[in-house]
């Protein structure tokens, strides 16, 4: 886990006094801090530091280039750091279209700072837990097993019981996927990053169909998964051992 003093913040604000107490507020805090007072800089900071960004805070009302057109930007660009907005504009819908274009949190000005520290805070946490810790053997694995069910990524087979079953790329892409992060709860929009290299505020019901075919294919009873579990507006979860305190579910058949 980073210390704060290897924490990268990136701040998009064009008010150089405000730009200065911010940056003054997190350097106290102990996190490295960059400055950006326009958009176009702001993507050029983060391409030249490619994975050193942790959190963007971002204004909204920019010169040239709008908070919204830069975070819309990181998001197609396949960035995943958490983005707070932080901006003057207090209707429902500007908050609104900031979650659209795939902010994590908004919050107006003027604000308190002891809130605002708060919310960095939190947003960093959430940074970590999108990061795990990846396993060294990872990228060796090459067979893998779980109930009733052996895995050959390399020819992307799978045996139930004995029975073979032919695997597509993107299904074994899929499953390699879910069987390296084990218990996790993985939110759908990290499976579009990670395993079909979409942005992650693409609105598709890939990935629920895909799991629902690996239910069909892996459950004893796909209307009460053990293995593949969906986590209600949160995303999903890979049980090796499976859950047998699991109750049949709609989650299960809404995703077919």
């Amino acid at each position: 886990m980073k210390s704060n003093s290897e924490t990268h913040i990136l701040v998009v604000e064009d008010e150089e006094h405000l730009a200065i107490g911010i940056r003054y507020n997190l350097e106290a805090e102990g996190y490295h801090v960059f400055v950006a007072e326009d958009g176009r800089s702001a993507l050029r900071i983060v391409e030249e530091n490619t994975g050193k960004i942790d959190l963007v805070i971002l204004d909204l009302m920019l010169p040239g280039m709008s908070g919204y057109a830069v975070c819309e930007t990181l998001r197609s660009n396949g960035e995943d750091m958490p983005i707070l907005i932080l901006s003057a504009r207090t209707l429902s819908e500007d908050r609104t279209r900031g979650f659209d274009v795939g902010a994590d949190q908004y919050m107006m000005k003027p604000f308190d700072l002891d809130e605002f520290l708060s919310r960095v805070k939190n947003l960093l946490s959430l940074r970590r837990r999108r990061q795990p810790q990846k396993d060294p053997t990872e990228e060796l694995l090459h067979q893998y097993g779980f109930g009733d069910v052996e895995i050959d990524f390399d020819t992307f087979q799978a045996f139930v019981n004995g029975k073979p079953i032919r695997l597509t790329q993107l299904e074994s892409k899929l499953l390699h996927y879910f069987v390296t992060n084990p218990g996790r709860i993985i939110p759908k929009q990290e499976l579009l990053r990670e395993v079909w290299e979409m942005p992650g505020h693409v609105s598709t019901r890939a990935p629920d169909q895909f799991i629902a075919r690996l239910r069909k294919m892996f459950e004893k009873d796909k209307s009460k998964p053990k293995h593949f579990i969906t986590i209600r507006d949160a995303g999903y979860q890979f049980l090796r051992n499976g859950d047998e305190n699991i109750a049949a579910t709609d989650d299960a058949e809404a995703d077919e």
